[in-house]
């Protein structure tokens, strides 16, 4: 069985910075594409950034330059370093396969606020 866990996530203003993790067990992480996903209150979950087992990474047009996803196989952990943080980030983030597959973990609430 699966399970994500995430952790990371406060109230930060805007200009600020968090850095998300999510520990990985139940699954060969090393292998596995790895995502970034948020739900902002209300809307859907939208996809933010994956990273795939090479180290390749892809992020959504709308943290282009300020998120960057990274990974260490020996933790099974991936990881959302994010600066200049917006008021439009706030949201629950969640990790997953990419594309997504497993159940959803518990997320980790991102809120920007001044």
């Amino acid at each position: 069985q699966v399970r994500l866990v995430e952790s990371g996530g406060g109230l930060m203003p805007p200009g600020g910075s968090l850095r998300l993790s999510c520990t990985v067990s139940g699954t060969l992480f090393s292998i596995a594409a790895m995502g970034w996903y948020r739900q902002p209150l209300g809307k859907e979950r939208e996809f933010v950034a994956s990273i795939t087992s090479g180290g390749s990474t892809n992020y959504a047009d709308s943290v282009k330059g300020r998120f960057t996803i990274s990974r260490e196989n020996a933790k099974s952990t991936v990881y959302l370093q994010m600066n200049s943080l917006k008021p439009e980030d706030t949201a629950v983030y969640y990790c997953n396969r990419y594309p997504a597959r497993f159940s959803w973990g518990q997320g980790t609430q991102v809120t920007v606020s001044s």
